[in-house]
Formats: structure tokens, C-alpha cells, sequence
């Protein structure tokens, strides 16, 4: 087991790939901690890890508030004693025409995507600092931090600001013992996706710029999000890892491919 013992915090914990993570994690064997807002969804997979012969508590977290942040390391050293690892996960979209998106928009989705995560990170480090200890922090980003969509300028934006996050928390913390690097999915089947594909003409639409030619489970973003946080990625610092199926490196659709 990878992570034998190891305390992992994991914000989103409730659903999509947020809910993979927890659980891969405790595969894995980590004492999970899951953060996210909802209680309900927090607690099922909880007690789902619990159920399995895990460890794992749930803590309701807005990443956004550093209270709440703080709250959840409080709970997490009372529970496990000690923080190791971070994954950054959550998330928030707001799909608007660009002259629509409003200041209140735009502040809900830094806050929770970008300054969430630099929270969540600070506050964990100086844990693993305190206790002299050597830790892994993981963001999870996205395809669209590097691509775009016309009406997810602020998701993309900050995005962007999660990758260079990363850049620069890598070289900040590891002379510190702690390595930070970022995973960045594309298309993944969570509920929503799944609603997505559900209309065939747009999984047809994405198939064609989708070279792997199938969506991700979040096992697979989750796997690669483990690897970031063991010894065998020791020598990575401050890297962004597109998880996409190729989806970022394609220029046309296969119909203009020839």
C-alpha cells in the first residue's frame, strides 16, 4: 500500500472526482480526511471508507474561508495527529457570456478554484513545517488552463492561476521538504459529464477531438494524483500533469486530420 499510515486531506471530498480521491486514497492507505460543503454527501463516503476498514473523517469546509480552512486542520491533527499529504481538488464553475460574468462571479470562482487552494496549502505546510516532517501538496487543475472555452472565462482563468500556483508553491516550500505538483484532467465521467454525453450529437462532438477515444474515469485521475503523492514521484517539483487522453494535443478534429 503506497500510502501505508500516511494522513491525506482531500477538498471536494463529496462527489465526482473529489469522491474517487477519498477512496482511492484509502485503497491506497491513507487516513483519509474529506473537506467539502456538503455534510450529506461528505459523511456517505466517510463511512463508505470506514465501512471498507479505513480511517476517515469528513469535515464541513468553504476552502474559500480561512476558518473554515483552519478548521479542518484542527480536526485533522485531533483525529490523526499529523497532515502528509494535500490534494486540492475542489472546484466551481460559472458558465457565463463573458459581459454577463459579475464581480460576485468572478470573487465565487478565484475563491474556491485559486484561493482555496493557496489556503488549504499554506496552512498544511506549516504543519508539515512544525513538525519537521517532508510532505506532498497536489492541485488538481484542468485541460482548460491551457484551452478555453468562451463562456468559462473565469474557470479558465483560474485554472491558469492554479498551474502557476503550483509553479510557485514548488519553489517556495521545497526547501522545505514539501513537494508540490498538479494534475490537470480533461474530460472525466463524472454526473455531470455523464449528463453531457447523455445528447449523442455532443459525445459525438467530443469523441472527435478526443484522440484516446473514450472519457476518463476519475479512478484515472485519481491514480495519477497518488502517484504525485509518494516516493516515486520524489523528484518532480512544481510540474502540471495533463491527464487529458490527448485531448490538448490535437489541433482538429479527426474529420480534418488527413
Amino acid at each position: 500500500m503506497k500510502l501505508k499510515d500516511k494522513v491525506a486531506i482531500i477538498t471536494g471530498a463529496t462527489k465526482g472526482i473529489g469522491a474517487s480521491l477519498a477512496r482511492e486514497y484509502a485503497r491506497a492507505g491513507a487516513k483519509v480526511v474529506g473537506a467539502g460543503r456538503s455534510v450529506e454527501l461528505g459523511e456517505q463516503i466517510a463511512q463508505g471508507i470506514r465501512a471498507a476498514g479505513g480511517e476517515s473523517i469528513f469535515v464541513r469546509c468553504d476552502v474559500s474561508k480561512k476558518a473554515d480552512v483552519d478548521q479542518v486542520i484542527a480536526e485533522t491533527l485531533n483525529a490523526f495527529g499529523t497532515v502528509d499529504i494535500v490534494v486540492n481538488n475542489a472546484g466551481v464553475n460559472h458558465a457565463a457570456d463573458f459581459f454577463d460574468i459579475t464581480e460576485a462571479d468572478w470573487d465565487w470562482v478565484m475563491g474556491v478554484d485559486l484561493k482555496g487552494a493557496f489556503l488549504m496549502s499554506q496552512a498544511a505546510a506549516r504543519v508539515m513545517v512544525a513538525q519537521g516532517k517532508p510532505g506532498y501538496i497536489v492541485n488538481v487543475s484542468s485541460i482548460m488552463a491551457k484551452m478555453a472555452l468562451r463562456n468559462q472565462v473565469a474557470y479558465c482563468a483560474a485554472k491558469g492561476g492554479v498551474n502557476q500556483l503550483t509553479t510557485a508553491m514548488g519553489l517556495a516550500l521545497i526547501d522545505k521538504g514539501i513537494r508540490v505538483n498538479c494534475v490537470a484532467p480533461g474530460p472525466v465521467l463524472t454526473e455531470l459529464m455523464q449528463r453531457v454525453v447523455h445528447n449523442q450529437e455532443k459525445h459525438d462532438e467530443l469523441m472527435r477531438r478526443l484522440p484516446i477515444g473514450y472519457i476518463a474515469a476519475p479512478e484515472e485521475i485519481a491514480s495519477v494524483c497518488i502517484f504525485l503523492s509518494c516516493d516515486e514521484a520524489s523528484y518532480m517539483v512544481g510540474q502540471t500533469l495533463y491527464v487529458d487522453g490527448g485531448r490538448g494535443i490535437q489541433a482538429f478534429p479527426r474529420a480534418l486530420d488527413q
